[in-house]
């Protein structure tokens, strides 16, 4: 679960070492993110040479969280922290490597490329 102020750790190789979480895609007054979902950020730290830069709003797609989600086979997945890849306004990632597992949830949600990129999948 993904809230305002959540931090999440970038899942990427963008440059970015500290995700703010300021909005939540999806609706109106819309509280929450899960797996899989759309958030804008702010990068609150970052890699003097990569490709975001500091103080940057970004759109980032959620590819772990902390707290268990169920799936429709009865079976739940939670992670060790809440991570997410930045991605451009096409749904595309903006690094070239994905670090650690993704949840299969990300590739249900048609974005396979990142799914794709993972060396681990949920």
């Amino acid at each position: 679960m993904i809230q305002l102020r959540t931090i999440l750790t970038p899942a990427d190789n963008t440059g970015a070492k500290r995700l703010r979480v300021i909005h939540i895609y999806g609706g109106f007054k819309r509280a929450t993110g899960a797996l899989g979902d759309i958030v804008a950020a702010v990068v609150d730290q970052a890699d003097p040479n990569g490709v975001v830069k500091d103080s940057e709003i970004v759109r980032v797609l959620v590819v772990r969280t902390k707290k268990p989600v169920r799936r429709p086979d009865g079976s739940y997945i939670r992670f060790d922290d809440n991570a997410g890849v930045v991605i451009d306004k096409d749904g595309n990632p903006r690094g070239t490597r994905i670090f650690g597992p993704i949840a299969r949830e990300v590739r249900e949600a048609d974005f396979t490329k990142i799914a794709s990129q993972a060396k681990e999948m949920y």
